[in-house]
């Protein structure tokens, strides 16, 4: 970055802590924004800020929202007794897109992997311990992804639910190990959904 002044260096230093984004590609972004017309630039800025004022996380499922509660929450034609357990909210998006799935879902903003310090008091586990002890839930299905950190907190929420009257179930394996839901084809996502299978807890 030499010979950037050193707002510019500041700029190309806060880009690149966005993940997936390297010096050279913060470099480029900063130049663009420089580039832009103020006006483009100030809606940039405000979005940014608007964001992270106004969207929550739902406090029944801790999807994204800017309401009390989610859409999904929020609306009575969804089946609340299969709860679709996802790593992160772009997940339940793309479940969403597939069109595969009317029930409700639980986000944990995250899977087991103590490698990174993340173990279970990192999710949301409890809450959707306390959620199933609060409601009637029928059916878990299991749809974090296809690694071995998903298969980990997959195998985890069996073993915390085995002592409840609830089938718990993991989406089949038409997705390949180690992808990533939120960029699988929606077809592909909705098999996976209807050919779920059952899980054990060992």
């Amino acid at each position: 970055m030499a010979g950037y002044p050193p707002l510019v260096k500041r700029l190309i230093k806060e880009l690149g802590r966005f993940p997936g984004i390297g010096e050279k590609t913060a470099t480029r972004l900063a130049t663009f924004i420089l580039r832009a017309p103020p006006d483009e630039a100030r809606m940039l800025a405000e979005s940014i800020m608007e964001v992270k004022e106004k969207i929550r996380f739902c406090p029944v499922c801790f999807n994204l929202t800017e309401r009390e509660l989610c859409e999904i929450c929020a609306d009575p034609s969804r089946d609340g007794e299969t709860i679709c357990v996802v790593e992160e909210p772009d997940s339940l998006i793309a479940i969403e897109e597939s069109g595969s799935f009317r029930g409700t879902y639980h986000v944990l903003h995250g899977a087991l992997s103590p490698l990174d310090g993340i173990g279970p008091e990192r999710l949301r586990l409890q809450e959707l311990l306390d959620r199933i002890g609060r409601n009637q839930v029928r059916e878990l299905i299991v749809a974090t992804n296809p690694n071995v950190q998903g298969e980990a907190t997959a195998l985890l929420i069996t073993k915390l639910v085995k002592e409840k009257d609830i089938k718990v179930t993991r989406i089949a394996l038409g997705i390949p190990f180690g992808g990533d839901l939120k960029y699988t084809d929606r077809r592909t996502l909705a098999k996976s959904m209807e050919f779920r299978r059952g899980m054990k807890d060992s």
